[in-house]
């Protein structure tokens, strides 16, 4: 029996911020059974990399990560475990061409780490993957500055996007029980901005046969007192009805944003994307959102590329980002990805092409993004500071219409701002990406 007290552990949590969720549990299983945490991998005597496995890229890092950790077994580390998407999917030649690892877990094992290590200690490699039962855990360790943290409440799709690997990885779709999510949240201590997170937030409940179910969370949420704010990630557009609407208007603690991650503009495409919606379906939500909630912003996400995407249909997106104008936008190259059917489809773009094409909607897009934030110089906004930007030597915060990482900043100059604490900011100027500006009785003299 290993005697795990005290053994130093190091995580490395590559991908999504629900991937980061999985992360904090895992650690939180690691401090219960008397493990030490480390983030400096050359004193760890246990490394485990949580990986992704969305894209060839993500596989990519998630085995360079691998092998470099590996480096590490010539000092103290013993024991390199790899677990999540990466082994989910592809144990099976996984486990065999990666001899560096020598614990395998998948995105349903963590509560198996310790029994894993053990067999692994007794001089075998292991391979645990599938040998979990999804158990639910609500305890963590969160890796966020302490003034915001993701809460996950889901896992796995049923929207079987054809380009789209998670439903192979991740399964179909899972609600968690909302009380266990609401004593998790509780948990959590004083937050100014949780931040729920699935593949589909939307879709919360659909599995349960509910109606109304996010909406009906969302205000059971929002009573908690440690809970100061709510913002909504990945909500489909087919999922986002009146109801859902009203919750978002109404309710004082749900911020008014929402992420739609549209994937394109153009009926032929979506179609062939398997997504529910059309152009003019896309439009007139957004116009619904902006007239319903005045103050919303929306962000969304797009891919390029797709096999036998057209000059024209390219072109019908570009005219749909200056329709739209949404706050901010995300745009990737379409990545063909083996065993999904967008794979063995005609008509695959150039990656020359993809890449043109990217680009330029990012150049319409930062000028969209630019006249939305311009709208702000001289006026004073309501900015959460999320601690000090030393390189520009001043304060970093956002504004409600930015989430943390994927949106920009507002860099700020104040006598003195907390984080967490919110400010009033008053803008001086901007670009297409972040504000800037300072608070309302900072003296620069």
């Amino acid at each position: 029996m290993i005697d795990f007290t005290n053994k130093k552990f190091g995580v490395i949590s590559l991908g999504c911020d629900k991937n980061r969720v999985d992360t904090e549990k895992l650690l939180a299983r690691i401090r219960a059974r008397g493990g030490v945490l480390t983030d400096d991998a050359c004193q760890a005597e246990i490394l485990i990399v949580n990986t992704c496995a969305f894209l060839n890229e993500a596989r990519k890092e998630a085995i360079e990560t691998v092998l470099d950790c590996a480096s590490y077994k010539g000092g103290k580390l013993e024991k390199l475990v790899v677990t999540g998407c990466l082994p989910q999917k592809y144990i099976g030649e996984l486990f065999e061409e990666l001899s560096e690892a020598d614990v395998f877990l998948g995105i349903d094992d963590y509560g198996k780490i310790f029994e894993a290590l053990e067999k692994s200690y007794s001089g075998q490699r292991v391979n645990f993957v599938g040998s979990g039962n999804n158990e639910y855990c609500g305890q963590r360790v969160v890796t966020t500055p302490c003034h915001y943290a993701y809460l996950k409440i889901a896992d796995g799709c049923n929207n079987f996007c054809t380009y789209c690997l998670i439903p192979k990885i991740r399964g179909r779709y899972r609600s968690y029980p909302m009380e266990q999510l609401l004593r998790e949240a509780e948990g959590l201590g004083e937050i100014s901005e949780l931040i729920l997170v699935a593949q589909d937030v939307s879709r919360y409940g659909s599995d349960l046969r509910e109606k109304n179910y996010l909406k009906n969370f969302l205000q059971k949420l929002t009573t908690l007192d440690n809970i100061k704010s709510v913002r909504l990630l990945y909500c489909y557009p087919d999922m986002i009805d009146d109801g859902l609407i009203a919750e978002i208007r109404d309710n004082p603690k749900v911020i008014k944003y929402l992420d739609i991650p549209l994937q394109h503009s153009e009926t032929r495409v979506l179609k062939l994307m398997n997504r529910r919606g059309t152009r003019e379906e896309y439009l007139a939500l957004i116009n619904k959102l902006k007239r319903e909630i005045p103050e919303i912003a929306i962000r969304s996400t797009f891919i390029s590329g797709f096999p036998s995407e057209t000059e024209e249909e390219f072109e019908g997106m570009c005219d749909f980002l200056k329709q739209a104008k949404l706050v901010n936008c995300g745009f990737f190259a379409y990545s063909r990805e083996p065993d999904t059917p967008a794979y063995r489809m005609n008509g695959q773009v150039a990656y020359a092409v993809k890449k043109r094409r990217v680009k330029k909607l990012y150049d319409i897009q930062r000028n969209v993004s630019r006249g939305y934030l311009s709208s702000y110089l001289g006026k004073s906004i309501k900015v959460l500071c999320d601690g000090i930007d030393y390189g520009k030597n001043c304060f970093v915060g956002r504004a409600y219409f930015s989430a943390p990482d994927i949106d920009g900043k507002v860099y700020f100059n104040s006598a003195n701002a907390v984080q967490g604490e919110y400010y009033n900011v008053i803008i001086s100027s901007c670009d297409s990406y972040d504000l800037y500006g300072q608070t309302e009785d900072y003296d620069c003299e």
